[in-house]
């Protein structure tokens, strides 16, 4: 599989991890024409958003968790 392709998967992977979101399926026709620098900072990008909204669900659960107890 070259790098290209794997970025692509990658990326759908990444998208895949998100609760609540159905199956994600790319059609890597629409992603081939991007560079494999572009596949990565989408990559970045995604992981940056995925981490935090982590953060943020932490940030209220703490928050949560002080006004129970």
């Amino acid at each position: 599989m070259s790098r290209k392709k794997q970025l692509i998967k990658d990326i759908q992977n990444l998208l895949n991890t998100y609760d609540n979101v159905n199956n994600t399926s790319i059609n890597p026709n629409l992603l081939e024409f991007m560079d494999e620098n572009t596949l990565v900072s989408i990559i970045e990008s995604l992981l940056t958003q995925k981490e935090e909204a982590e953060e943020s669900d932490i940030e209220w659960l703490e928050k949560f968790k002080k006004e129970i107890y």
